[in-house]
């Protein structure tokens, strides 16, 4: 296996950034994260009383609680995953792909609506439990097999990887598994099926290309008042009603060296303004250190993410010829 922590140093780096946190909400079944942007993860559904940092969050940057997803403690991890998606979420533009618009039939198995076409006497395999899909499933007949971690009746134990992974030909898998830790095995796993990462939890990033994710199925947010008022309120799948829409965009090789040229070319242009302010702060005399110093680094440290990623396109492709 490849280095299990190179997703988690490439979230931590697209996270980089000065802007602070406003509110943290721990919901039933979603982690809300606001600061300049809102990102989502899933709850851990485990009861505790024994947080140690609660009421303590707010103004910290979302860098610094982004680190935390790197933990093995599952409250940490998914406040780590979420505010590392509010960062991502507030400098970068989703790539090319489409937005499902929600209906009574779709909801949150949107997205398996979706592919139903392409996966119809396809070898499937989900990985994490969706609401509703037992009954989608069986109304269309599909060759789908679900792992959870806690089974019900209808699941099989995620030990089952091993063995049904490798033989799949469509993978679903949840982003969940990023702040659990079973991302990098699961993606190993799955690199010859079609492989679709998807759910709330899903960071906007081109790089997952190279982890053999051929989708991202992640969320837009349509209304972020309903989206925190769901939230709190203990809201699930009732998300998917008005507040977020999930969007579907292709990461092969073509889409991602699109979407990495733009993220390149904005974050070059943010750096450039940066670099302007920066003379201008020293040109007036200042002995301080730059205030927007962090942004700048921030951005330094994307470009470099970015640039591998492109490179990496670059080899791949070349090679090929």
């Amino acid at each position: 296996m490849a280095n299990p922590y190179e997703v988690y140093d490439l979230i931590e780096d697209y996270a980089a950034g000065p802007e602070a946190v406003r509110e943290v909400l721990i919901g039933l079944v979603w982690t809300y994260c606001e600061a300049e942007a809102v990102g989502l993860a899933m709850s851990p559904g485990l009861p505790t009383r024994t947080l140690p940092w609660a009421g303590r969050l707010r103004g910290k940057t979302a860098a610094e609680l982004a680190r935390w997803v790197r933990e093995f403690e599952p409250y940490q991890a998914t406040v780590g995953m979420a505010a590392a998606n509010a960062a991502i979420n507030t400098r970068h533009s989703l790539p090319e792909g489409l937005t499902l618009e929600p209906s009574a039939s779709r909801g949150n198995l949107a997205v398996f609506e979706h592919f139903l076409p392409v996966i119809q006497g396809k070898k499937t395999v989900v990985i994490g439990r969706y609401p509703g899909l037992d009954d989608f499933v069986q109304a269309r007949q599909l060759d789908l097999s679900v792992l959870e971690r806690n089974p019900g009746p209808f699941d099989l134990p995620d030990a089952a990887c091993e063995y049904l992974l490798p033989e799949a030909e469509w993978v679903f898998l949840t982003a969940s598994s990023i702040p659990n830790k079973t991302f990098p095995r699961l993606a190993e796993l799955s690199r010859d099926a079609v492989t679709v990462l998807m759910g709330p939890t899903t960071p906007w990033l081109p790089d997952l290309h190279h982890f053999g994710i051929d989708f991202l199925a992640g969320v837009e947010i349509a209304d972020r008042k309903g989206l925190r008022t769901t939230v709190a309120e203990g809201g699930g799948v009732r998300v998917f009603d008005e507040a977020v829409r999930y969007r579907v965009c292709p990461l092969g090789v073509n889409a991602v060296r699109a979407w990495s040229k733009e993220l390149i070319a904005r974050t070059a242009n943010d750096k450039e303004t940066l670099t302007r302010a920066m003379d201008d702060w020293y040109g007036r005399g200042e002995t301080g250190r730059f205030p927007r110093y962090a942004e700048l680094e921030a951005a330094n440290r994307v470009l470099s993410r970015l640039d591998t990623c492109f490179k990496r396109l670059w080899d791949a492709t070349h090679h090929e010829k």
